[in-house]
């Protein structure tokens, strides 16, 4: 049970750097949220600080989600992933992956133009993403360059260089994103030029 125990408070400051990325949120946002220090947070993400209630409490409150999504493990032994929509300036994200830290897997859907809200200049943060539009389009502003991915296109790029994406419409668009830490890639496997396969 010990063990258990260990295994779980270990997994919490994965959990909480995954939360605090797919959000857009840096360190020091987080800090003036929650009234813990940036180096505290810090250390709590790296597993450094070992993850006390009085930290978890302001944390689950500004990441909105339940204090037992921080520290519980997924029931052993049923691999469905059952995801929780969050809301970020009017985008849907479905998070597709449960494992804390490493890569992360989101469904993002997006309204129709017009609908969302909140801050959207281009934005940059240590990780890399690949995203691949599965309805609809999506334009992609990435540093100086503006592309519109349709259905079946795919993006990959590193997010350090500042980017955003939106939907141009007309209606609803729909995309799968993984997110990765720095240095962290898709592999992806490829037919040969010549057709022949792998």
């Amino acid at each position: 049970m010990a063990n258990e125990d260990s295994v779980a408070l270990a997994a919490v400051g994965p959990r909480l750097r995954a939360l605090r990325q797919q959000r857009g949120t840096t360190l020091t946002q987080l800090a003036e949220l929650t009234g813990i220090s940036v180096s505290t947070l810090s250390r709590l993400e790296s597993g450094n600080r070992k993850p006390t209630l009085e930290l978890l409490l302001p944390l689950a409150r500004a990441h909105q989600v339940p204090l037992d999504e921080l520290v519980d493990s997924p029931v052993a032994g049923d691999p469905r992933v059952r995801p929780k929509p969050i809301v970020r300036h009017g985008i849907t994200f479905l998070p597709l992956t449960r494992r804390p830290g490493g890569l992360q897997a989101f469904k993002l859907i997006f309204p129709p133009p017009g609908t969302s809200t909140g801050e959207r200049n281009q934005q940059s943060h240590e990780g890399h993403e690949w995203l691949y539009v599965l309805s609809g389009r999506l334009r992609l502003l990435l540093g100086e360059n503006d592309l519109t991915l349709t259905e079946g296109e795919v993006a990959e790029f590193d997010t350090r260089i500042p980017h955003r994406i939106l939907n141009p419409g007309p209606g609803t668009a729909e995309a799968l994103i993984l997110f990765g830490p720095q240095g962290e890639r898709l592999h992806v496997r490829a037919r040969p030029a010549t057709g022949e396969q792998l």
